[in-house]
Formats: C-alpha cells, sequence, structure tokens
C-alpha cells in the first residue's frame, strides 16, 4: 500500500526534472555551435509541452526573456532560432490557456517591438516580418502596441489567408490565426481587417480548411473588434452566420468526445477537450451579451448547446455548468424566443437537472432561475409576440411540457430549500413556489 503523498512526491520530482532539464539545456544553448542549437531547441519544445502552468510559469520569468534578449545582442543566439523556441512557447500558452505576463516587461518585448518596426521599415522578408508578428503576438499579455497594429494586422491577416492545401502552409495559417485570437480588445479600423477575416471565414464554412482551433480564433478576433465597434452586429449574425456556425462546431466537438470514460483514463485528454469548447465559450458568451438581433438560427443553436449539457452530465462538470449558465442567461434575455427553448429542448433538460438523485443548492438555484426568467417573460408581453392567441398557445405548451415532465411536484418538495436560500443567501427567491408556475 501507498503512502498517502506518495503521488504528490513523484509529482514533485517530475516537475524538478523538467524544470532542470529544461533550464540546464538553456544554459548550454549559448556554449553550443550554432548547428547543434537546433537539437537542443527541439528537445527545449518537447519539454514545454509536457509541462504543466506552474512549471512553465517558474521558467518563463522576465528574467529568462531578458537573458534571451542579451544573447540575441551577443550574438550567441541567432534571431531565426530564438523565434523557434518563442513561437512554441506562445503557441503552448494559448493552447493551455494560461498568461505569463513576464514577456511585457521584459527586454525582449521592448527588443521585438523595435525589430518588428525595423523589418516592415525594410520590407525585404515578408515571412520574417511574420515571424515577428506571430512571436509578438503570441507572447504579448498586455495592450497591444498602437503603433503595432498597422503593421501586424496586414502581416497576419495575409498569411492567415493563403489557402493552399499542404501541411506547411496549414501550419502557418493556424499560427498566424492563433496570434490574431490573442490580439486583446483594441480598436482597430474596419479597413484593417474587415475584408479579409471575413473572407477567412467564409472560406472556412465552404472548404473546411481550418482546425477547431483556428477557426476558433478567427471569430475570436472578430468578436474582440464587436467589442469597440457594435455595427459588426448584422456581419456577425446575418452575413457569417455565428448561431448556426457555432451549433455546427459543438456538435462536431461532442461528437469527438468520449464522454462515458472511466475515471482512470480521463487527465490530460479531458483537459484538452475541456480547452477546446471553452475556446468557443468564449465567442458565445459575447454572442449572448451582445448581439441583440434575433435570427432563425437560434433554436438549433440552443439545441447544441443542450446536447452539450446532457452529454456532460456527471463527467464533464465545468462544461456541463458552463451550459447551465449559457441556458439560463438565454432564459432571460428578449433575443432569445421562448419558443425557441421549447423547440430546442432546453425546458426539458432543465427539468431532467431537478429530477437527478445528486442535487445541491446552486443546482436548485440554477433551475428555479431559469424558469423564474422566462414565466416573468411570459407575463410580460414583449417577448416579441403580440398575437395573444399565439401566446396563449406558447403557455399552453409549456404548461403541458412541464406537467408532463413533473416540474411542479418537484419545485414543491424544494419548498423548504426555497425558504433557507431566500433568507441566507438569494433575496430573489420567493420560497412561494407558485410564482415560478406557468398559468395558463
Amino acid at each position: 500500500m501507498s503512502l498517502p503523498n506518495a503521488d504528490k512526491c513523484e509529482k514533485g520530482v517530475q516537475t524538478m526534472t523538467r524544470t532542470k532539464k529544461f533550464s540546464k539545456l538553456f544554459h548550454e544553448l549559448k556554449r553550443r555551435r550554432k548547428d547543434k542549437q537546433k537539437q537542443k531547441i527541439e528537445e527545449m519544445n518537447r519539454l514545454i509541452e509536457e509541462m504543466n502552468e506552474v512549471e512553465l510559469k517558474s521558467i518563463f520569468t522576465k528574467e529568462l526573456f531578458d537573458k534571451m534578449s542579451k544573447m540575441i545582442n551577443e550574438k550567441k543566439l541567432s534571431l531565426e532560432k530564438a523565434i523557434v523556441l518563442l513561437k512554441h512557447v506562445g503557441c503552448c500558452e494559448m493552447l493551455k490557456h494560461i498568461s505569463f505576463y513576464s514577456f511585457d516587461n521584459s527586454l525582449l518585448s521592448k527588443r521585438m517591438k523595435e525589430m518588428t518596426i525595423d523589418e516592415n521599415e525594410k520590407k525585404k522578408d515578408e515571412k520574417h516580418l511574420a515571424d515577428l508578428c506571430e512571436c509578438y503576438a503570441l507572447l504579448n499579455d498586455k495592450e497591444f502596441p498602437e503603433e503595432l497594429i498597422p503593421i501586424c494586422l496586414p502581416c497576419l491577416l495575409k498569411v492567415a489567408s493563403k489557402k493552399e492545401r499542404n501541411k506547411e502552409t496549414q501550419k502557418e495559417v493556424e499560427m498566424a490565426l492563433l496570434a490574431l485570437g490573442n490580439i486583446g480588445f483594441w480598436e482597430m479600423r474596419r479597413e484593417l481587417y474587415l475584408n479579409e477575416i471575413k473572407e477567412i471565414i467564409k472560406y472556412h464554412q465552404e472548404h473546411h480548411n481550418l482546425t477547431h482551433l483556428a477557426y476558433g480564433c478567427a471569430w475570436k478576433f472578430l468578436y474582440n473588434r464587436y467589442f469597440n465597434d457594435r455595427s459588426l452586429e448584422d456581419v456577425i449574425v446575418n452575413e457569417l452566420h455565428f448561431a448556426r456556425e457555432s451549433r455546427r462546431e459543438l456538435e462536431e466537438l461532442t461528437k469527438s468526445v468520449d464522454w462515458k470514460r472511466k475515471d482512470e483514463e480521463k487527465g490530460e485528454r479531458e483537459a484538452k477537450e475541456a480547452l477546446a469548447f471553452w475556446r468557443w465559450f468564449y465567442v458565445i458568451d459575447f454572442y449572448f451579451n451582445f448581439c441583440e438581433l434575433w435570427s432563425v438560427e437560434w433554436e438549433g443553436f440552443i439545441s447544441s448547446i443542450v446536447q452539450v449539457f446532457r452529454a456532460s452530465r456527471g463527467n464533464h462538470k465545468d462544461i456541463h455548468d458552463k451550459c447551465f449558465d449559457i441556458l439560463r442567461y438565454a432564459a432571460d434575455i428578449r433575443n432569445v424566443k421562448i419558443d425557441d427553448l421549447l423547440k430546442s429542448g432546453a425546458i426539458g433538460a432543465v427539468v431532467e437537472e431537478i429530477q437527478q438523485p445528486t442535487i445541491n443548492d446552486d443546482l436548485i438555484k440554477n433551475c428555479y432561475y431559469f424558469f423564474l426568467n422566462f414565466s416573468e417573460r411570459l407575463k410580460e408581453k414583449d417577448d416579441g409576440e403580440t398575437d395573444e392567441t399565439k401566446r396563449k398557445e406558447l403557455k399552453r405548451k409549456i404548461f403541458e411540457k412541464m406537467e408532463e415532465e413533473g416540474y411542479e411536484d418537484v419545485m414543491a418538495s424544494f419548498h423548504k430549500v426555497f425558504e433557507i436560500l431566500y433568507r441566507k443567501i438569494y433575496p430573489r427567491i420567493s420560497f412561494d413556489v407558485s410564482d415560478n408556475f406557468v398559468n395558463v
């Protein structure tokens, strides 16, 4: 029988081994012949892929980036080889969904910014300029420098627009989109990006040439622009059909996951699967929070959320909870019609949730708010349905659905729980549960 702390000790040894090995390889770079540096960097890149957030942050400090800047300046490390390492670091930072922040205040950040501006003025080597732009955009976690926007944006969009179907080009396109997706909410002139990013998204919709990651980054870049330019809403909703595309992406991601995998088979793969969903949840949050246009694609879009919600129940808690948040919010916002919620299966899925054998106060609260949101909307006559006959028919359908699922009986059984929640935590909750029933 192993000791309780045996696993922790073993992980500690592994961590020490990886970080020390990386530090040793980095130290050897400046003493190796240039033809040997490539091999060392390849080893370092493999180690980076194996590291977790704690390990990476312990290594990629301001001091290390400063040392790299000095090595490049002293010609102990070529800029080309440094770029290979730095692009891999930035890519892993994005894939593992972490931020270093140590790069932003380093000498290397300042040097790369200056080199990017210089290289753009020379206008000699587009590939080298693209490499510099990608490195800076991937590693930068602060506000993107205003003077680099007119340089990096056209350069990265040009690379991301390549249409050749070969492995090397695909890698270049994905790296450029990854870099674009990491450029924050800085306001940009439409002429710098809009036609190009629309063409990239439309081309993928027709040819499916991008990975889930690259396509998600293209949308993330566009939504980051929408933060300062709400007139992009029609482009997002009606021209590029985000709801339709998001449904397709979520359905493909759902099919790729083995939801019934045993606990001992979970781990790193589960974490990667979760990150793939979270990238889409990022842009979905923007869609729900800021887009006010209704679309006929809403019903199908919400049904895909319901599909993930059901599939992740009891398997992926973070994904399941996030889907619940989205459904609860969808029940509240006016650009999602209640009929969309009914036809998408959202109502039935939430009723199923409160019938689960294991239920806690937070789960009860979420279920309660979901039904409270749309029951209040049915009373207000502002759901976009002006025909009273149609409104009554909709209420009747919902009443029958909830009665069929046993909703009122379940909610009534939580009467005491509502009273406790009302008094202690959630003052919006009424412990008169009849307030939440649909009255036909």
